[in-house]
């Protein structure tokens, strides 16, 4: 079943495709490019998993805007969001096998941006599964005599 797209729907999908889009390129370029260098193999496939997610939430996101198709894409999005932050708080827990601490990170002017941009993707899709979720009302018919 297909419903159109409300204003407040397409709003909140374009900002949430830029949002996905911005946290693959922060990732893009914290490894240095495609295909990158970062260490250790698990990290490196982590990140272009987060990066080709990233692009494909944002694709799904913007192929519902006048459709309101891809109504779950929200929860995807969440994932796309949640993925590197709890990255990040792991990525400071000593002895990660074969990777050290980064707490340069929460400081580094991309690692903010990346977590600014998580964090509202995150509020975001929740907000918008949450909206998704709820009813919405039927529109009334006049009686038909």
């Amino acid at each position: 079943m297909s419903r159109r797209c409300t204003t407040i729907d397409r709003a909140a999908r374009v900002v949430a495709a830029a949002l996905c889009l911005a946290i693959a390129w922060v990732h893009v370029e914290d490894q240095g490019g495609i295909p990158g260098d970062e260490t250790p193999g698990y990290i490196a496939i982590a990140y272009y998993l987060l990066e080709g997610g990233s692009v494909v939430c944002a694709g799904l996101l913007l192929a519902g805007l006048r459709t309101g198709r891809y109504a779950d894409v929200w929860l995807f999005a969440s994932w796309i969001a949640n993925g590197p932050l709890l990255g990040n708080a792991l990525a400071r827990i000593p002895d990660i096998p074969d990777y050290g601490t980064d707490d340069s990170y929460w400081t580094d002017p991309p690692g903010v941006e990346s977590i600014v941009a998580e964090v509202f993707l995150l509020v975001l899709s929740l907000t918008m599964t949450l909206r998704a979720s709820q009813p919405r009302p039927l529109p009334s018919r006049p009686d038909s005599a």
